[in-house]
């Protein structure tokens, strides 16, 4: 038996979250981003009988068209104690649904095998890729590279070779810089971006726990990689490069760089943030061998309408697409 209790204790929740190996996107400030920008936020705790807590999720809830209402959604989590999850999950089901109308709480796990509680079933839709590449950070520098294909640790010690520094963008200057290397990039790549004060905000409401990294020739960015991190994980958030980044391969020393750093602040696993079947996922999938296939997305069905979503209504439709560039 649990109890459920909302957390409005910034200090108190990343605790937790740090401390139990949780994801980056339920660390305190990607909630407080997210409120900024269109979604709203609760964070809550599961407490057992000794007052001890024993699990929690950070639920972002966005309104959709009518008849659907909203959808809320728990990314990469809940965290805590598995055996305590189930009825978190119901308990937090239950009140998106009776604050918010929500059509059904969707939920994203940190993990390969996952039994979903009675209820759930596998959804349709998705907001983060199931596939994608996680790097164990306990392995030697010599081990990870030979997970690797030849050609990619050919081209690290290339990049790495020509006349480029790797550092970390500390002022909104150089974020600025980077952020039209980013423009470049979508332009080029056809996708869609936030306007700049979402990403100013992600820079200063994540702080520490979400650099970014970007390699310069001359002291102008030819390619840049933002992290989120927390005390376990490294995700890959957002990256770029423009025409001489390209040329140069300047990718390959910065992520390299980004693995190493991550790496060396003690963390265990390095996410390079899914596989979608682009151009991106064949670089992607030449850093390692080993593929990762996550659990999935599972949904809590909360109202009648939930085929309408499940099925993908043109109007559902749209807003998934506006869901999924969360990440853009």
């Amino acid at each position: 038996m649990i109890e459920i209790q909302r957390c409005t204790d910034q200090e108190m929740w990343d605790d937790y979250v740090l401390e139990n190996d949780g994801h980056p996107l339920q660390l305190w400030g990607w909630g407080q981003l997210k409120a900024a920008h269109g979604w709203s936020v609760d964070r809550f705790f599961a407490f057992d009988l000794g007052e001890r807590i024993v699990a929690g999720a950070q639920v972002l809830t966005r309104k959709l068209p009518v008849p659907l209402r909203a959808f809320s959604y728990i990314p990469r989590g809940p965290l805590g104690e598995e055996a305590s999850w189930a009825e978190l999950l119901n308990a937090v089901a239950e009140n998106v649904k009776r604050e918010y109308h929500s059509v059904a709480l969707s939920i994203e796990p940190d993990m390969i095998d996952f039994d979903p509680p009675t209820g759930w079933i596998r959804a349709k839709n998705r907001v983060l890729p199931a596939r994608t590449v996680i790097l164990d950070l306990h392995k030697t520098e010599n081990d990870l590279l030979t997970d690797m294909v030849k050609k990619t640790r050919q081209y690290i010690r290339k990049s790495a070779a020509e006349a480029i520094t790797i550092k970390q963008v500390r002022g909104r200057g150089e974020l600025e810089k980077c952020l039209a290397v980013y423009r470049q990039t979508s332009e080029r790549a056809q996708f869609g971006l936030h306007g700049d004060q979402y990403y100013y905000d992600v820079f200063n409401i994540l702080g520490d726990h979400s650099p970014v990294f970007a390699a310069y020739v001359d002291d102008e960015p030819i390619a840049f990689l933002w992290l989120a991190v927390s005390a376990d994980t490294a995700f890959e958030l957002y990256g770029g490069m423009n025409d001489m980044g390209q040329q140069l391969r300047a990718n390959y020393a910065l992520k390299w760089h980004a693995i190493r750093k991550t790496k060396e602040w003690g963390l265990s696993r390095y996410d390079f943030g899914g596989l979608i079947g682009d151009g991106v996922t064949t670089f992607k999938k030449s850093w390692t061998t080993d593929e990762t296939e996550l659990a999935g997305t599972f949904d809590k069905p909360l109202s009648s309408f939930y085929k309408l979503w499940d099925n993908g209504l043109p109007a559902a439709k749209k807003v998934v697409r506006s869901i999924k560039t969360l990440r853009k």
